[in-house]
């Protein structure tokens, strides 16, 4: 099963749609046009049926292979939205809603699941049924959970689910994978640290909150450095330090830090919560200055099942001829963990090139990606429920 022939001879046109979506992203459910360009390609490939408005803007297509002897139904899941960042690219595709940009390639993600979809739909070579997932609001939205809630898996008899996400830094076309924790836990926090403001030139009569802040975070460094096993992985950031006002002369009251902290762990994910409070409070304390600490718990682990894993690698290993089966774990999150809560699945990870990182005002989506991504998605379908 190597790349099918007709995602060579489909190349044009699928980067057609994807460019068309990086010229005209959208952010989190507000992904109206795209879900509508989505769905009307679905219908037009001859898609069983088509279904709008789970989990808000996400969008489900039903193709059903040629004979369904055993009832087996399989969920292919892409990522909608884009990002609030400047694009600078100076490409001829590039964003035309300015502030708004596709810089971690799920506009890829979905041409290359319509790709896909417009094979499955012409061939149904297959025997059960296929469902493929366009979802809204991954970059913080929680869409993937949103259309979990919506009844996504109920509703489509889903009994394994699978997704992709490109990867700069990979040779184009290569695929990494790895059993059990992937990418991270994301939870943020702010803290509100109040003092007593007053004259730069008397220190002495104020609790000098900007004091405060620095040593609290560099003391939030020590969760991951003493804290915490060596060899396991746990990231606490400080991302964000406010004052009141610009003045040169004025210790400010109130100083807001904000952050995140990534872990793979639930048992170190609720440490790491706990010492971050502790340590909040008892180093304000210390100063004299009074901490709030308000702790959101974002994405859970992303973890890949084992089973389902190696069926995608194999996938994989048919179409690019070699798999990493090993990939490290990375700290970024995926709020395709939910579905993998929901069911058994993989996420697997196909390669970008030499590309700016995801994420970047640079990174473009590499279209030489899509017979690969494709293949792989085609393939999971052909190869999880083989023609009768």
């Amino acid at each position: 099963m190597p790349i099918k022939n007709r995602f060579a001879e489909l190349l044009p046109e699928i980067t057609a749609w994807r460019r068309d979506l990086h010229e005209n992203p959208e952010l989190m459910y507000d992904t109206h046009r795209t879900a509508g360009l989505v769905a009307a390609r679905l219908r037009e490939f001859g898609c069983d049926e088509v279904v709008e408005g789970i989990g808000r803007t996400g969008v489900v297509g039903v193709i059903r292979g040629k004979s369904d002897s055993k009832g087996r139904v399989i969920g292919l899941r892409a990522d909608m939205d884009a990002l609030p960042i400047m694009e600078a690219t100076g490409l001829a595709h590039a964003s035309k809603n300015p502030g708004k940009m596709h810089a971690c390639g799920h506009d890829g993600h979905t041409a290359m699941l319509l790709g896909a979809a417009k094979y499955l739909a012409e061939t149904r070579n297959f025997d059960g049924t296929a469902v493929v997932i366009f979802q809204p609001a991954e970059e913080g939205g929680a869409g993937g959970r949103a259309m979990v809630q919506d009844g996504l898996m109920e509703r489509f008899s889903i009994e394994e689910v699978y997704g992709m996400h490109n990867w700069p830094g990979l040779p184009v076309g290569a695929f990494a994978i790895r059993p059990g924790a992937f990418f991270a836990a994301t939870d943020n926090f702010v803290i509100d640290l109040e003092g007593k403001g007053g004259h730069a030139a008397k220190p002495h009569d104020c609790i000098d909150t900007t004091v405060v802040s620095a040593h609290l975070v560099l003391a939030l460094q020590t969760i991951a450095s003493r804290n915490t096993d060596p060899l396991k992985a746990l990231v606490v950031s400080v991302t964000a330090f406010h004052t009141e006002g610009d003045a040169f002369n004025v210790i400010p009251q109130h100083v807001q830090l904000k952050g995140t902290v990534r872990t793979h762990d639930a048992d170190l994910r609720m440490m790491a919560e706990a010492r971050l409070r502790a340590i909040t409070e008892h180093t304000a304390a210390a100063f004299g200055a009074v901490a709030t600490t308000t702790y959101s718990k974002g994405y859970p682990v992303m973890v890949n099942a084992e089973r389902e894993t190696d069926f995608a690698a194999e996938v994989a290993l048919m179409v690019a001829g070699s798999v990493d089966t090993d990939a490290a774990p990375l700290m970024g999150g995926e709020d395709f963990a939910y579905m993998l809560e929901a069911r058994p699945g993989a996420y697997i990870l196909v390669g970008n090139g030499d590309t700016a990182m995801v994420h970047h005002p640079q990174y473009d989506f590499d279209d030489n990606v899509i017979p690969a991504g494709c293949s792989w998605w085609a393939g999971m379908v052909e190869s999880r429920m083989p023609a009768a």
